[in-house]
Formats: C-alpha cells, structure tokens, sequence
C-alpha cells in the first residue's frame, strides 16, 4: 500500500499543507498578470505558454531524472497528466486572457470543480450531495453574471470559450492527480508534475514550434498599467514562481491535506488573479463582474466541501469503488468522510487514494 508523504492529521502537517496550498494558490494566480504583457508586446498566447512550460521542465529536470522510472510504471498517466493538466489548461488559458481580461478567465476557469461534480454524477454514476449541486448551480449562476449574459454576451465569446476549455482541462487534471496516487503503482506527485510539465513542453513544441517565433520582444520592454519595465522580468515570474514554485508546493501540499481541502484553497487563485490583474494591469471589473466572481468561488467551494451523500459510502472508503478518478478535489460523497474516519483511526486517510492547482 502507497504511504503518503505525510499525515494529515498531525496540527503541524496541517498547518504546512495550508500554508503551501496558499503558497501554490497565489503563485499560480499571478501568471496571467505576467503573461498578458508579454502577449500585448507581441509575443502569441501559445508562445508564452510554451516558454512558461518548457522554461518550468527544464528547471525540472533534476527532478524528472531523480524519478525517471515513473516512465515505466504510468506512462498513460503522465501523458494524459501532461496533455491536459499542463498542456491544455496553459494553452486554453492563455488563450482566453489574450481576448478577455485576466481575473474574468480564471473565474470561468474555476468552473472546472462543478464540472467535476458533473462528471462524478453522470460518468462515474456516484450520488453527490445536495450541497454540492447547489454550489455547482450557484457557480454557473456566477459565471452568468460574470460574461453579463443579459447583454447578449459582452466579453468576447471566443475568449469565453477558451477559458471554459481550460475548466474542461481542470478536471483532468483533478482526474489524474488523484489517480497518480492511487493502485498498485502509485507515482510520487513530484514526478507527475515534472514530467507532466516535460511531456507539455514536448507536445506545445510540436504545435507552437517555436523556432519561427520572433522572439525579440523579451529583449525590450513591456507596458504594465502604464508603467516600462524589461520583458525579461515578467518572463522569469512566470516561469519561476507562477509554474515552478506553483506545481511544487501545490503537489506537496497534498500530501499533508485531503484534495478537497487543496481544492478550495487553490480557488483563492481566482482572486489573487483579479486583484493582481486590477492592480498591475488596470484592469477594472464592474459590480456584475465581482458578484459573479464571488458566486463562482462560493459555489466551487459549496462543491467541494460537500458531505457524504450517504452514510454507507463510508465503510467502502478503501475499497476500490473509494478509488475512483474522480474522488479527488471533486468534492465527491465518499473522500471527506473517509478522511475523517481514518483520522479517529490515527492514521492517514488518504493512503491509498491522494490527489491540484490553476
């Protein structure tokens, strides 16, 4: 059986899980803040997201050779973790803040926790609670109010329909962290987050081809909220500290906290982002905008933070059923209970199903 890297139901491990989740939510959320500069100085959307993910692998690389026969044991795994969690979130988001405004995609992003619980209910076919429907609809509600669907649509629709893809990716990503973790093969969450980030690199490579890039733009300045600074500077936040930092302290995070707990933590990106976005790039949101913004994030967390559908799922916690993809950061029936049963038991709860970030 896979021992997780800590127990979470020691205070200080909790408090460190906490502590880096917050760490992961609000690196994670100054990405966008850095990348639009680059993108507006004339840089395209995919040719930021391919530096950003291919500059993270290559600063991963130690890791990924430290655990390069995760390769042999899930191969499927880190390619699918690589083509949505890291490829097809990046692309899609940054695809979506190059049309609409930064805070406004990363709120749509957010309904990738609903989509969870959609896909928990209908392709798992687990109950859900009533507390998590109502998040979910409580979020789509925000999300209304965010793109002003009364005016007929006012923020960009493609842009809309990026930012949806990337929530899509999400859930891929929640899919495959938890199952990263979970069988007779589980793969350490550092290796899944290095080689997913080399497998993205590789695949945006393919698609971007980055050789007919002009690149010059990072050698000059860029515009942030009126203000010149060097376009290296921007560049080297995002890689650093928006990825690398990001991914590492979001997947060692969830080794001291149960995924949904990591879950709602992480949806503090969205606001991170806004403010940042609000701050250093003048981007001013109306009073529909951050009501929906906080309908969005209510509902995500009423998602996730959900209790068990029923009693009976909670015996079959370590059972395969327990085990499902989407058990984790879902806010699905089963993972909280058991969680909480196995910490009356002293141990931990997640030994054998571990999962985040955005």
């Amino acid at each position: 059986m896979h021992r997780s890297t800590a127990s979470p139901t020691l205070p200080s491990g909790r408090t460190l899980g906490l502590g880096l989740a917050l760490v992961s939510a609000i690196a994670f959320g100054g990405s966008g803040t850095a990348a639009k500069p680059l993108i507006e100085a004339g840089l395209s959307p995919l040719h930021v997201v391919w530096l950003r993910v291919t500059g993270a692998a290559v600063a991963l690389l130690p890791v990924a050779y430290r655990h390069r026969h995760a390769v042999l044991r899930r191969p499927g795994l880190l390619l699918g973790f690589g083509l949505l969690a890291v490829a097809g979130v990046q692309a899609c988001y940054f695809a979506a803040i190059s049309r609409i405004p930064v805070g406004v995609a990363l709120l749509i992003e957010y309904l990738g926790p609903p989509l969870l619980i959609g896909y928990v209910k209908f392709v798992q076919r687990k109950p859900i609670t009533r507390g998590a429907a109502v998040g979910a609809g409580v979020a789509v509600a925000g999300l209304a109010c965010v793109v002003e669907v009364w005016n007929g649509l006012s923020f960009d629709a493609l842009g809309v329909l990026f930012a949806l893809g990337a929530a899509f990716c999400q859930v891929g990503y929640f899919v495959l962290a938890d199952a990263g973790r979970r069988g007779e093969r589980p793969v350490d969450p550092l290796a899944v987050s290095a080689f997913g980030l080399l497998i993205g690199a590789v695949l945006l490579t393919a698609l971007t081809r980055p050789w007919q890039a002009d690149w010059s733009p990072l050698g000059g300045s860029v515009v942030m909220n009126g203000h010149s600074l060097p376009a290296f500077l921007p560049a080297t936040w995002m890689v650093l500290i928006a990825t690398v930092l990001a991914y590492v302290t979001g997947v060692i995070s969830v080794g001291y906290l149960s995924p949904p707990i990591a879950g709602v933590v992480a949806n503090l990106e969205a606001v991170v982002a806004t403010v940042t976005a609000w701050v250093l790039l003048g981007e001013h949101l109306g009073l529909p905008q951050i009501a929906g913004g906080l309908l969005v994030l209510t509902g995500a967390f009423a998602a996730q933070a959900s209790k068990p559908a029923e009693a009976g799922a909670v015996p079959r916690a370590d059972g395969p059923e327990a085990s499902g993809p989407g058990a984790a950061g879902s806010g699905a029936a089963e993972l909280g209970a058991a969680d909480r049963v196995a910490a009356e038991r002293g141990v931990s709860g997640r030994s054998s199903r571990t999962s985040r970030g955005d």
